[in-house]
């Protein structure tokens, strides 16, 4: 008897409490447009307007950099970028372009710890990853040395990271890459300042390498500038015997036209 009453409340009961508990936060704490500040019915959202203004990628894009194409070539085309110069990742995918609310929703993270974000945008980017995060063995944050860790509290691409791996149940691990040279900040550095800067930054700590030999890996970052970031690190899971690493921002930069 008692274990029929507990498999009813686990059913019926247990989702009800839950929605009554979300529906009572709501009343106290109504939810609001995350770029905005508009009221929306759903706390982890944005409105119609902003989600309007939203500069999605969408297909079609090249397979391997994610970069939207203007016409559609068909099927697994691979832009003349990636031929001319193949990235050391596998693939990039990218939720929106780095402009307004897409930008707004980074800097808010990142810069004025609105780590509350971070669901939202993660429930994005998992979408975005065109089934890389269901088909990885590890989800892992590009790390920020422990100096500027340090300084800013918390490092807006673990929490990314850590959400993503929550939401899909895959094990994240963010010990897998450790950042053993501290750089200069990349803003405002051309490419080649941006590789020197970061050449040799990364490291894979030697009793976590059985773990990554011959995984699938996706490597979580808030924006893609220039790539020489997220390259110093895929280098560093790859000498670690990672087989294949996805790239996955919210954002990203285009240097030109679409």
């Amino acid at each position: 008897m008692e274990r029929h009453v507990w498999r009813n409340w686990t059913a019926h009961g247990a989702p009800l409490l839950a929605r009554l508990r979300i529906g009572a936060i709501n009343l106290v704490f109504p939810p609001v447009c995350r770029g905005c500040g508009r009221l929306t019915g759903d706390a982890h959202a944005v409105c119609p307007s902003c989600w309007a203004g939203l500069p999605l990628i969408e297909r079609p894009y090249c397979e391997v950099l994610g970069l939207p194409f203007a016409f559609d070539p068909g099927a697994g085309a691979v832009s003349p970028e990636a031929i001319a110069d193949p990235p050391v990742f596998d693939r990039l995918r990218s939720v929106a372009l780095h402009q307004g609310i897409a930008r707004d929703l980074v800097h808010g993270l990142k810069y004025r710890d609105r780590t509350d974000l971070a669901p939202m945008m993660a429930e994005w980017m998992i979408r975005a990853s065109d089934g890389a995060v269901a088909a990885a063995d590890v989800i892992v944050p590009v790390p920020l040395h422990a100096f500027r860790l340090w300084r800013r509290k918390f490092n807006q691409a673990a929490e990314l990271a850590r959400v993503i791996a929550e939401l899909a149940g895959r094990p994240y691990r963010p010990d897998a890459l450790r950042r053993i040279k501290r750089t200069s900040r990349q803003v405002g550095l051309g490419l080649r300042v941006r590789e020197d800067n970061v050449s040799g930054a990364f490291a894979v700590p030697e009793g976590v390498r059985l773990i990554l030999a011959g995984k699938n890996i996706v490597l979580v970052d808030d924006v893609y500038t220039t790539g020489a970031t997220v390259s110093a690190a895929t280098r560093a899971l790859k000498r670690a015997g990672a087989r294949d690493v996805t790239v996955l921002t919210f954002a990203r930069a285009l240097s030109g036209p679409i």
